[in-house]
């Protein structure tokens, strides 16, 4: 899946509250329940299997990326969601920098192949500078979405 597939405005959050990668993965899970793409009453066991991921290995690849992501069976179809930070979260990145986007994005439990096509796709995309570029300087999550949208389709 690409991250355009994915992705609507309502699971982009152009400011971040997060000042580290764990309030990062609450923020942005809490914003998957808020755009009813994840149950409510999910919001925790989510966010858990999100974390024991992460703890085993940072998904902060560098460039102020972090791809935080996980398979579970409380879902039914692949969702994520787009948090930006322009003060920077402490990700424990691979290059030490703070990151500035973070993708959340999870892929019902089983579904292997799907889920590295699916981090393939947005980590290919993201390692796009311009596009990383034209995500810090979007105004609000509606033209986030745009720059992505403009950005898949190159």
């Amino acid at each position: 899946m690409e991250l355009v597939d994915i992705l609507t405005k309502d699971q982009i959050v152009p400011e971040l509250r997060a000042t580290d990668r764990w309030e990062a993965i609450d923020e942005l899970v809490q914003k998957l329940a808020e755009a009813g793409k994840i149950p409510p009453a999910s919001q925790a066991a989510i966010a858990a299997v999100v974390k024991k991921r992460e703890s085993s290995m940072s998904t902060g690849i560098g460039f102020g990326i972090g791809l935080p992501h996980a398979s579970t069976d409380l879902i039914t179809e692949v969702t994520g969601a787009l948090g930006r930070s322009t003060k920077g979260v402490n990700f424990d990145a691979l290059d030490n920098q703070p990151v500035k986007l973070v993708m959340l994005f999870l892929v019902p439990q089983g579904q292997f192949q799907k889920h590295l096509h699916t981090l393939a796709n947005i980590a290919k995309l993201l390692h796009k500078a311009e596009l990383r570029q034209a995500l810090v300087e979007a105004p609000d999550a509606e033209a986030m979405l745009a720059v992505i949208r403009s950005y898949s389709k190159k």
